[in-house]
């Protein structure tokens, strides 16, 4: 539900297209979420495709969460189990809060139009250095699915009972108080 009384508040977002195979002209996963996230009145902070490759992964995500500009970065493909699918492997260990909802309703919304073959989809979501990171499967219909069943809500103020946005100013509350207490 959307309150037509709030401002829309547009984020930063960083799109990441892991892939050993694809290049821009045919990054089709990429160019949906590109527009998608633009279409819905987004900034797109920065585009770029990495070879499947935990240390090309790593360093480009961690990168973006860095920059203060970034609020959000959405990763595409290496989900899957095959020997060169190590997207979840590189961002996983990375994240300081998992956020295991956002792939149980990735996996809902899914089922739904796959059935279950959704199980070989390890998407995955978290939040590392106050930003929010998705790591969406390789397929245009996954990254669709994705955008327009969780992400486009969730990141749009204007959404209703609650959303990602109002929650960013307090995600680094952590590092104001002196870090992690065990």
């Amino acid at each position: 539900m959307s309150d037509t009384e709030r401002a829309f508040v547009p984020l930063s977002i960083a799109v990441l297209t892991v892939s050993d195979t694809r290049r821009l002209a045919d990054d089709r996963s990429g160019d949906l979420l590109v527009d998608r996230l633009t279409g819905a009145g987004h900034r797109l902070a920065y585009r770029k495709i990495v070879p499947d490759d935990v240390t090309h992964i790593r360093d480009s995500v961690r990168a973006w969460c860095e920059d203060p500009e970034v609020d959000v970065v959405i990763t595409t493909g290496g989900t899957g189990f095959t020997g060169r699918d190590v997207t979840p492997e590189a961002l996983e260990p990375l994240f300081e809060k998992r956020m295991d909802g956002f792939s149980a309703i990735f996996h809902r919304i899914s089922y739904e139009k796959i059935g279950v073959s959704t199980i070989q989809s390890r998407a995955t979501g978290g939040v590392l250095y106050a930003t929010f990171v998705f790591v969406l499967p390789g397929s245009p219909g996954a990254c669709r699915d994705a955008w327009d069943h969780i992400l486009k809500d969730q990141l749009d103020y204007r959404h209703r009972p609650c959303n990602f946005v109002e929650i960013m100013p307090r995600l680094d509350e952590h590092l104001r108080r002196g870090g992690l207490s065990a």
